[in-house]
C-alpha cells in the first residue's frame, strides 16, 4: 500500500462502550500509526454528535453523517429496491458523496471497511488496497432469527439472512482480506462464500489498564446483601435481551430454591419494554444505562452470559475477565475466547449447570477468586489490543512500517 486510508464505519467509533464500538476504535487507532486516516462514519444519536470532535485525535479529515432514517421507510425502501434492510438503514447521499470527492482529491491506497453494511460506499471500480471487516457473520445470525422467531418477523429475518449472504459473498470476492472476530466465524464465512480463500480472523482485544480491578472502586449497590450476579450489555439488542429473560425466567428460580437472597443485575442502555418487565422478578433488578460499567463488574461476586444466539467474540465476557471475576457463559457465548471451562471462566450446557455452577461458586469464594484471577491473566497474556492488531501492516501490504505519530 501506498498513499492514506479511508476508514468506513457504521458507527462512530466513539466512545468505545459497547462491542462494535470497542473494536472499530482500536482499529482505528492502529490504521493511524500507519498513515494519514480519513473517517466516514455515521451518527446515531446526539451522543454520537457530541463525540465528533474526538475524532480530530485520529483523522486528517471527516465524515459523521446523521442516520436518521426510520426502519420502518428503510424496510419499504428495501424491499423496493431488493436489498437488505441492513443497507438502506446506512445508506447516506451524503456521506457517499464525500467518499467519492475524497477518492478524486486526496491519495488513497487502502479502504478499510468496518462491518458489512459500509461495502456500499466502496466505487465498483476502486483499483486500491480493500480491507473489509465484517466483525461476525451477519447472515447467520439473521437465518438463527428467523429459525427461532415465527410470523412476519421470522419472514424478515430470513429475507435479510438470504440477501446478506449475497452482500458478503460480494465483498469477500472483491476484497484483498476479509477478517472477522474470530477463527470460527472465518471458517463459517468460507463454508457460505464462493471465494473463501482470502478469509481470516483479525481476533478482539481487551484494554487490560482500563478494565483493571486495582483500578475501580466496586459499585456499592453491591456491597451488602447477595449474592450478587451481572448481565451488561446493549439491552436493546435481541440476543441480550434473550439472555437476560431467560437468566430471569429461567435460571433464577433455581438459585432462588437454595439461594433465596441472590440477586440478579441487568446493567446496560436503551432498556426494552420487555427487559423492564423483569425488574422484580424472581430477584431481578433493571439497572438500565450507567456511566460506566466497570464498578458493576468490580463488585459482582459473578457475571453472567447466558447467550443463546452469539456471533464473534463478546466484548462482554473478556471485560469482566479482565476485571478478574468468575464468569459462567454458555457455548454460544465462549466462542472465539480460546479459555478454557473450569480454568478461566465457567461454560455452562444448559440452564440446570448454570444453576449449578452458579450455586457451586456462590458458595465456594475460594474458587470464585481463583477462577477470577485466573480469568485475567488469561486475557493479560494473551489478548491484549497491540498483539491482536499486530497484522494489520501487512494486511495492508506493508511487511515493514515505522509506526507514525497519530497525532
Amino acid at each position: 500500500m501506498r498513499g492514506e486510508i479511508l476508514f468506513l464505519a457504521h458507527r462512530v467509533p466513539f466512545p468505545p462502550d459497547r462491542g462494535d464500538k470497542i473494536r472499530s476504535h482500536h482499529v482505528l487507532k492502529a490504521l493511524a500509526e500507519i498513515a494519514p486516516v480519513h473517517v466516514g462514519c455515521l451518527a446515531e444519536n446526539s451522543t454520537d454528535i457530541t463525540n465528533e470532535h474526538r475524532l480530530a485525535e485520529v483523522a486528517a479529515s471527516w465524515c459523521m453523517s446523521r442516520r436518521s432514517k426510520p426502519l420502518p421507510v428503510a424496510g419499504v425502501e428495501a424491499l423496493l429496491r431488493g436489498q437488505p434492510v441492513s443497507l438502506t438503514a446506512f445508506r447516506s447521499e451524503a456521506l457517499s458523496q464525500w467518499v467519492n470527492q475524497l477518492l478524486a482529491e486526496r491519495d488513497i491506497g487502502a479502504i478499510y471497511v468496518f462491518s458489512g453494511q459500509m461495502g456500499q460506499y466502496v466505487p465498483r471500480d476502486w483499483q486500491g488496497r480493500l480491507l473489509v471487516d465484517l466483525v461476525d457473520v451477519d447472515s447467520a445470525k439473521f437465518e438463527a432469527f428467523a429459525e427461532a422467531g415465527r410470523g412476519p418477523r421470522s419472514w424478515i429475518d430470513a429475507r435479510e439472512g438470504k440477501l446478506l449472504r449475497g452482500v458478503e459473498a460480494e465483498l469477500a470476492k472483491r476484497a484483498d482480506a476479509t477478517l472477522l472476530v474470530s477463527e470460527a466465524e472465518a471458517d463459517l464465512l468460507r463454508k457460505r462464500v464462493p471465494t473463501p480463500d482470502r478469509i481470516r480472523a483479525l481476533r478482539n482485544g481487551i484494554d487490560c489498564a482500563a478494565f483493571d480491578p486495582k483500578a475501580v472502586e466496586p459499585e456499592q449497590a453491591l456491597a451488602s446483601g447477595g449474592p450478587h450476579y451481572v448481565f451488561t450489555g446493549q439491552m436493546d439488542y435481541a440476543p441480550n435481551i434473550d439472555a437476560v429473560r431467560r437468566m430471569t425466567n429461567a435460571i433464577m428460580p433455581g438459585v432462588l430454591s437454595k439461594l433465596p437472597s441472590a440477586q440478579f443485575h441487568i446493567v446496560g442502555r436503551a432498556p426494552t419494554r420487555e427487559v423492564m418487565a423483569l425488574d422484580g422478578v424472581n430477584n431481578t433488578r433493571v439497572v438500565g444505562e450507567v456511566p460506566d460499567t466497570r464498578p458493576w463488574l468490580a463488585g459482582a461476586d459473578i457475571v453472567v452470559a447466558p447467550l443463546t444466539i452469539a456471533r464473534g467474540v463478546q466484548n462482554k465476557v473478556l471485560e469482566a475477565m479482565a476485571m478478574a471475576r468468575p464468569v459462567i457463559v454458555s457455548p454460544d457465548a465462549a466462542t472465539g475466547i480460546e479459555a478454557k471451562s473450569g480454568r478461566h471462566f465457567i461454560v455452562a450446557s444448559n440452564d440446570a449447570a448454570f444453576v449449578e455452577e452458579l450455586l457451586r461458586l456462590s458458595n465456594d469464594s475460594g474458587t470464585a477468586r481463583a477462577l477470577g484471577h485466573s480469568a485475567r491473566q488469561f486475557v493479560l497474556d494473551t489478548m491484549s489490543w497491540p498483539a491482536m492488531l499486530s497484522d494489520l501492516p501487512r494486511l495492508l501490504g506493508l511487511e515493514q512500517v515505522a509506526p507514525r505519530d497519530a497525532a
